[in-house]
C-alpha cells in the first residue's frame, strides 16, 4: 500500500457492459495544473477507449514476419536447385 499520495482519477463507465464495466485513468499532474477542463478530459478518455491501436501494430507485424519467412523459404529453394544441378 503506497501512503501520502493522492492522485487524480477519471472513471469512464463501459457503453456495452460485455466484457468491462468501466475504465479507470489516472490523471497526469500537469493537465491538473495547467487547468485543463472535464469535458476536455473525458472526450479524451472515451477517445482512448474506442481506439484499437494495438491489435493493428501486431497484424503488421505478423505480416511483415511472414513476408520474410517467405522470401527466405524462396531463397534456400534457389540455393538447393542450384547446388543440385551444379553437382549433375
Amino acid at each position: 500500500m503506497v501512503k501520502g499520495i493522492s492522485r487524480q482519477v477519471i472513471v469512464v463507465q463501459g457503453s456495452e457492459p460485455k466484457l468491462f464495466e468501466q475504465a479507470i485513468f489516472i490523471l497526469k499532474d500537469e493537465a491538473v495544473a495547467e487547468g485543463v477542463t472535464g469535458e476536455k478530459l473525458l472526450k479524451q478518455a472515451q477517445q482512448a477507449i474506442r481506439s484499437p491501436e494495438p491489435q493493428s501494430k501486431k497484424r503488421q507485424l505478423r505480416l511483415y514476419g511472414a513476408f520474410w519467412a517467405a522470401v527466405g523459404s524462396v531463397a534456400t529453394g534457389l540455393v538447393w536447385l542450384l547446388t543440385a544441378f551444379l553437382w549433375v
